[in-house]
């Protein structure tokens, strides 16, 4: 498929497609006139490759994630290892601490919205 059929299956921007395959997360064939021509499989990637930016990674961590992810076949990748495995579960327990934070903050706003709302009211 071509990089705009792509861009609107996945709701990514076009731009943003040419910087996955930049950064080496998403290949793409040429047609014989240069044009960008992507498997059927890129969607899955591209939805993949946003949940991992959405989920705080960077690109060359998303680089060096995606092959070991689990196969098309569902098993597991084989080609994991136990550095990015570890490097995972730090970045994991980031995100937990970021929850944590959040939600406190979320709490003293809503004591403060509270306390204001008593003094108004």
């Amino acid at each position: 498929m071509r990089i705009g059929e792509l861009a609107r299956r996945t709701g990514v921007s076009e731009r943003s497609l040419r910087y996955y395959e930049q950064q080496g997360l998403l290949a793409a064939e040429r047609t014989p006139g240069g044009q960008r021509d992507y498997p059927a499989r890129a969607v899955d990637r591209v939805i993949r490759i946003q949940e991992l930016f959405a989920a705080g990674l960077h690109s060359k961590k998303i680089a060096r994630l995606l092959p070991c992810m689990r196969d098309t076949d569902g098993g597991p990748s084989e080609t994991a290892t136990t550095q990015l495995v570890d490097e995972l579960i730090a970045e994991q327990q980031r995100i937990d601490r970021m929850i944590v934070e959040l939600t406190n903050s979320r709490d003293v706003l809503g004591e403060v919205i509270d306390a204001a709302s008593e003094s108004h009211g």
